[in-house]
């Protein structure tokens, strides 16, 4: 996970005064505790776990999850317990219904999206189609 930031695109919707759309991303309890222990560690409050699709991998898109102070127009944002998971309007389709978790095992230790809306994945599992 890398934190975005970029100063000259920090005006929001909210603060035009428009409404934010909601988007039907879930995020588990653990997942939550994870992001807001991330959050912690990096002493911010001002940044949302961003969830975007975009082009490439093996398999046509790849999910993308970072930390971002924006929120751009057209962005759907639903709070977990005071942990704001932000949506662009061009990946809420391909992600509506779709539930993150966080995994720490011997075996494996991250975050993992299961998208009820991917036809199929790759191998490696990075990509879906």
């Amino acid at each position: 996970m890398s934190t975005a930031t970029n100063e000259n695109t920090t005006e929001t919707a909210a603060a035009a005064g428009d409404e934010l759309a909601t988007h039907e991303v879930k995020l588990t309890d653990v997942a939550a505790g994870k992001v807001r222990s991330l959050l912690e560690q990096e002493g911010r409050t001002d940044l949302r776990l961003r969830v975007a699709v975009q082009p490439g991998g093996c398999s046509g898109l790849i999910y993308q999850l970072y930390f971002d102070e924006r929120l751009l127009d057209g962005d759907a944002v639903r709070d977990y317990d005071g942990v704001e998971v932000v949506v662009d309007k061009m990946s809420v389709p391909y992600l509506s219904g779709a539930s993150i978790d966080f995994e720490d095992t011997i075996s494996k230790q991250g975050f993992t999206i299961d998208n009820p809306n991917a036809g199929g994945s790759c191998a490696c599992g990075d990509s879906f189609h």
